[in-house]
């Protein structure tokens, strides 16, 4: 076993101050739905939503680095920061080109310097973000499900994941790449998913994986092979499961136990069967998100930057 773990117990989270809909994420993240909600109400409604999730995940252990998004910037999306940004056990931290122009003023120094003052230490960055003048993008722990422990990044090429930038990180960071196509459905025509934690989450000794939105039979061969190699237990979910935001978990630790942290609907989209195995490896806390799922088109894994930096 190497000395990288796969979970952490402290996460980055930011408060939303403008969260809507975000008319420039639309046009290629198929989760989002307009609903009828003013502005005002979407952002109210998201920060209760926020609020309550945090709270939650403090309750069990978890620690919560709680940063206000800043709302002089139009930055719907904020509230998702595992996008922009990821924490590496070396002291590493690394900064990603994202799709979404609006998306990209979530980069902000001063997160960097919350996580600092909350004691952790930042040794070097590794900065990708000049690639977005190539139109070139890889969304962080979005569009890389990362299995720690083995040094693979499964990722799910899309309009938002490059393979070049995908083999590039994985040389910058010590992983190997494992590049696949997921789809889902869209008025019948099956299109590329927005990100790669949609469809799959990697716990310590699990995997929760839609082998379905896999297409091409290698490709769905491989990513099963990859997984089942590097000792995790498969637990197979359905697409139908997927639009409810069972892939986008989050394996977490708290004071005493492991959590698989999801939302209400993700969890509430399980069945019996797949509870009962999830729950031989870990607990559950699930959390409802309807508003930040909804419009945002992301769930809780999405909500969680985790921090794997050394201490001071």
């Amino acid at each position: 076993m190497s000395m990288m773990k796969q979970i952490t117990d402290t996460l980055l989270m930011v408060r939303p101050a403008t969260f809507r809909m975000n008319e420039q994420t639309v046009v290629n993240n198929y989760y989002q739905t307009a609903g009828e909600v003013t502005k005002e109400d979407a952002n109210q409604q998201a920060q209760q939503e926020f609020d309550t999730f945090v709270a939650q995940l403090k309750a069990v252990g978890v620690r919560v680095i709680v940063v206000e998004d800043d709302p002089t910037q139009d930055t719907p999306d904020a509230l998702f920061p595992n996008n922009w940004v990821s924490f590496h056990e070396a002291g590493t931290v690394a900064l990603y080109p994202m799709f979404a122009e609006n998306r990209r003023k979530e980069r902000r120094p001063e997160i960097l310097e919350e996580i600092k003052k909350a004691g952790f230490l930042i040794e070097q960055t590794v900065d990708y973000t000049a690639l977005e003048q190539e139109e070139k993008f890889l969304e962080g722990t979005g569009s890389l499900v990362l299995d720690r422990e083995n040094r693979k990044a499964y990722c799910a090429l899309s309009p938002r994941a490059d393979k070049a930038l995908l083999q590039k990180f994985c040389k910058d960071f010590n992983y190997e790449a494992i590049a696949f196509t997921a789809y889902q459905t869209v008025e019948g025509h099956r299109l590329p998913i927005y990100h790669t934690n949609v469809m799959m989450g990697i716990g310590v000794d699990f995997a929760l994986v839609c082998l379905d939105c896999i297409d091409n039979p290698i490709e769905r061969m491989q990513v099963k092979q990859q997984l089942t190699e590097s000792g995790k237990i498969l637990i197979p979910i359905t697409e139908a499961q997927v639009d409810q935001f069972a892939g986008n978990i989050l394996q977490v630790q708290g004071a005493q136990y492991t959590y698989l942290v999801m939302s209400s609907s993700a969890y509430n989209s399980l069945t019996k069967g797949q509870l009962a195995a999830i729950e031989q490896h870990t607990h559950i806390l699930h959390s409802a998100l309807t508003t930040i799922e909804t419009l945002g088109g992301g769930s809780a894994r999405c909500m969680m930057a985790e921090v794997f930096l050394p201490k001071k």
